[in-house]
Order: structure tokens, then sequence, then C-alpha cells
């Protein structure tokens, strides 16, 4: 069964994978807080190294059947997040929330982590969600952090 999503449904699943990662962060001690900026989305204080992150969120929502597809960032965000970065003293992260089903997985890294493992193409990078990947972000790679959350729906309209 395929969901028809609502028309605003970018702009609800950007703003609960802003407030998903906040969550994340806080519940962890890191002091953190929504920014209204062009470039970063988040600001984070880390409690473990006292690094200060300037986060861009990339929240993806995939049908049944499409959930290895991967994340373009466009060439221009990276500008964007390192200008923004240098205007508040912070480095660049970035978080990646993608909604596959019943998993909805979440990854945080450094930008230049990031470019390391998908460079910039002639328009962008792609960070791939291929299962062995996915398996290698949260489990070999000490340089990102992820997690994942697991939803049911336990009583919800059928469709007809």
């Amino acid at each position: 069964m395929d969901i028809v999503k609502s028309s605003r449904h970018s702009k609800i699943a950007g703003d609960f994978g802003e407030a998903l990662i906040l969550y994340w962060l806080s519940k962890h001690g890191f002091e953190c807080a929504r920014v209204d900026h062009s470039g970063i989305d988040l600001i984070a204080r880390n409690p473990h190294t006292d690094e200060l992150m300037g986060i861009s969120v990339k929240t993806r929502t995939r049908s049944s059947g499409t959930e290895d597809t991967g994340v373009a960032i466009r060439n221009p965000e990276f500008d964007k997040a390192r200008q923004a970065c240098e205007a508040f003293g912070c480095t660049p992260y970035f978080a990646i929330v993608v909604d596959a089903g019943e998993l909805i997985h979440t990854f945080l890294l450094s930008m230049n982590h990031l470019l390391k493992l998908f460079p910039k193409g002639k328009t962008q990078s792609n960070w791939s969600m291929h299962p062995r990947n996915v398996i290698g972000y949260h489990e070999e790679d000490p340089d990102i952090k992820s997690f994942v959350f697991r939803t049911e729906a336990v009583s919800w309209w059928q469709t007809p």
C-alpha cells in the first residue's frame, strides 16, 4: 500500500527532521537551538568535545519500494553552510534524516567527512542509502553518529 502524502509534506517533513535532531541532541546533553539562517538550521554545542556545530538538516521521506534512494545535496548548499558557519564561528555539519517506511534513519557528520565519502559532482553530492552503506554508517564509521527510529501504526485508517 502506497501512502498519499499531503501537499505540504515536504515542509512538514523538513520541520520534523530539524525537531528530531534537536530533540536527540538535547536528550544527550547538547545545548542547541534552531536558527533561521541561510545554510544552517541548528546550532549545537557538543558536550563531549566542546565543539560548536552549525548543522544543515536534510530530510527525505521515501515511498514503498524507494527506501534505498539516496539523498542529493546540491553543491551550493555546502557553500551556504560553510559561509554561515564562518559567520557564527562554528564547524559545518550535516544531519541526514530519511523516513524509509518503518525505519527513520538519522545520520550526523561533519561536512568535511560527508564530502570525503561523497565528493561533489557537477551539481551535487549523493548520500547513498544502499543497505550495505547504511549498515556501514551505523556500525563501521565512528565519524558518523546515527540513530534509528522504528515506527508502527498500531491503529490507523486503511486505504479502501
